[in-house]
């Protein structure tokens, strides 16, 4: 019988030999130049800017819900091939540990009992505490057994990588509601410098929107567009399981 100190060696020999024969192959956004390396030495700089991997069109009558959602993370495009992703993507976008979006970031290849696999994720977003690798699906589609394999090899790479792994599906409704609506209000050159800093000065913690809002000096569309904004970026905090009202509470965010 092996010991458990054997046996954690064993495993992390047996990941350390799948990172080297899986292949990560990627194509800078800059020149459209292709490259492959191992997965063991992909690091996430390099991935930082590649090119979607798969070519992005629109057709008439096609069954997905294609579009570019232009992020407050990345200052530029973002693609996405369904609703679903869209969600996920505003998610990324919302949050502000992440510091970059890469959509559809690379072509997975390895070969798992014999049999050539590869797999095209979804996103690759760097954050604060590492690299996250995201696939979406409806949740009503995780028990087919196809899509399952695929997650379930490809969870198995990534976290050999030293990456996490994500497979995200429908999100709560009102949760995505808010940051959906508040995403209306992410573009920071829009917003008044002046309103900024007299909205940080106020004293608006445990204040409704509406209280906030009548504390500051200025046009009331243009006031309530700051603070919006700051709940965006997560300066100002909320509940975000309510509905966002105008009797929503504010609280500010500690370090």
């Amino acid at each position: 019988m092996l010991s458990k100190s054997a046996s954690s060696n064993a495993t992390t020999s047996a990941l350390s030999d799948l990172a080297a024969q899986t292949s990560v192959s990627f194509r800078s956004a800059s020149d459209g130049q292709e490259k492959t390396l191992q997965l063991r030495d992909t690091n996430s700089s390099a991935l930082a800017g590649a090119a979607p991997w798969r070519g992005f069109r629109w057709a008439m009558g096609q069954k997905h819900y294609s579009g570019t959602y232009w992020s407050a993370t990345e200052h530029g495009h973002v693609i996405y091939e369904s609703r679903l992703e869209l969600a996920r993507l505003l998610y990324a976008d919302f949050d502000p540990s992440v510091n970059r979006i890469v959509a559809q970031p690379f072509l997975l290849k390895t070969e798992i009992n014999g049999q050539a696999r590869k797999h095209i994720p979804d996103f690759f977003l760097i954050t604060d505490t590492g690299a996250v690798v995201v696939d979406v699906k409806p949740q009503h589609r995780l028990a087919d057994p196809k899509v399952s394999s695929t997650l379930a090899w490809t969870r198995t790479v990534v976290n050999a990588r030293g990456w996490r792994y994500e497979v995200a599906s429908e999100p709560p409704v009102i949760e995505l509601a808010n940051i959906r609506f508040l995403a209306g209000y992410r573009r920071r050159h829009l917003i008044d410098d002046a309103l900024v800093r007299q909205v940080r000065a106020a004293g608006i913690e445990g204040a409704t929107l509406a209280e906030a809002m009548k504390q500051i000096r200025g046009p009331a569309p243009t006031v309530r567009a700051t603070i919006l904004h700051l709940i965006w970026t997560q300066e100002l905090i909320i509940d975000m399981t309510q509905p966002l009202t105008a009797r929503t509470l504010l609280r500010r965010r500690t370090a």
